[in-house]
């Protein structure tokens, strides 16, 4: 029991939960959480592992500092200023937020705002990720190129956070020998897409929005994976899903991003609470008889890890395999402070 760090690629704090005769689990460790006591299933077959995912491999992103409800960011040669609700502490740098070259003012609204841009940003610009380990036999098609920009909701088109996840399932899918057939949904720009097929997986990509989907594809031809097997669906995630389960189509591994609320492109409502458990039902029947992995994250609810976990748990009963849950983490550069910025759940076979 307890904290232990693993110095690896992506670094990994882990903090065990141990089966105790009360009805309760304790949260073991150095990390105060008002969700410390969880409340215990079970139908958990074994310890449930709580674990923050630290992505390490980014050299063209960081997070500078943070503090006082806001964060400072490096995107390529740009540094950005964007609200952090969870950032409730003293900054640690001073100068270097004054020199930073566009800062977005929120609302109060989720998502609303504007840019005020204190220096010339162009209006895209290219970064680069690679993957760890290089799931290429040939060394060729680890290195992800992709397309970032500042968008009204302030988000620049990559969640430099979920890279852990890139690396973990390009890595299930390199070691797997065979073509893999991986479902993306809420697909984005398509990183997660393309770190699948750059593994050697087959991938049908899904996202409502027209928009992201062709960021996507210029995505894939700056990473000059064209060649990989990528099908591009704009489409309602669920009616989709739903559709291959009474094709009977199969998937070998599955990536879900759902936004807390969203509509498809024929208005159809999404609301992560309501319309989650329904969507992993559909994506059930849509899995293989020998699954690699599926793997969950969700951003901006008022949800612990657990609840993720166990919704998956009811999804992946009969597959045996193992679930790991936690927070996916990025570290300051100033301070050392992990800012929390997802929960998420995942499963593989082993």
């Amino acid at each position: 029991m307890g904290v232990t760090i693993l110095q690896a690629p992506s670094i990994v704090l882990e903090t065990d939960f141990e089966r105790t005769d009360s009805s309760e689990m304790d949260f073991v460790g150095k990390v105060d959480r008002p969700d410390a006591i969880l409340n215990y299933n079970k139908s958990f077959m074994a310890p449930l592992s709580f674990t923050f995912l630290e992505s390490s491999n980014w050299k063209d992103y960081a997070l500078l500092d943070s503090g006082e409800g806001l964060k400072l960011e490096r995107f390529g040669k740009y540094a950005f200023v964007r609200p952090e609700s969870q950032a409730m502490w003293k900054r640690t740098l001073n100068s270097e937020w004054q020199d930073a070259d566009a800062v977005f003012i929120s609302t109060g609204e989720e998502s609303g705002g504007h840019w005020e841009f204190k220096k010339k940003v162009n209006e895209q610009w290219e970064m680069h990720y690679h993957l760890t380990p290089n799931p290429s036999p040939t060394g060729r098609g680890g290195l992800l190129h992709f397309k970032v920009m500042t968008t009204p909701g302030r988000h620049l088109g990559v969640f430099p956070e979920v890279a852990v996840h890139w690396d973990w399932f390009s890595n299930l899918v390199s070691r797997s020998n065979r073509e893999a057939n991986v479902l993306n949904l809420f697909g984005y720009t398509g990183l997660a897409s393309l770190a699948a097929a750059a593994a050697g997986a087959k991938v049908t990509h899904v996202d409502a929005s027209k928009k992201s989907v062709t960021w996507a594809r210029e995505n894939q031809a700056l990473s000059k994976l064209e060649d990989k097997p990528i099908r591009w669906i704009v489409d309602d995630a669920s009616k989709f899903v739903q559709r291959e389960a009474r094709r009977g189509v199969k998937y070998d591994g599955i990536i879900l991003d759902p936004p807390k609320f969203g509509r498809g492109p024929k208005g159809e409502v999404w609301e992560v609470y309501k319309s989650l458990p329904n969507l992993l039902e559909s994506c059930c029947a849509c899995l293989s008889d020998n699954p690699l992995f599926v793997v969950t994250t969700v951003y901006a609810v008022r949800a612990s890890a657990i609840h993720v976990a166990q919704a998956m748990e009811d999804m992946m009963k009969g597959f045996g395999g193992k679930i790991e849950m936690g927070e996916l983490v990025t570290r300051e550069q100033s301070a050392g402070r992990l800012l929390s910025q997802a929960v998420y759940a995942r499963w593989s076979k082993s």
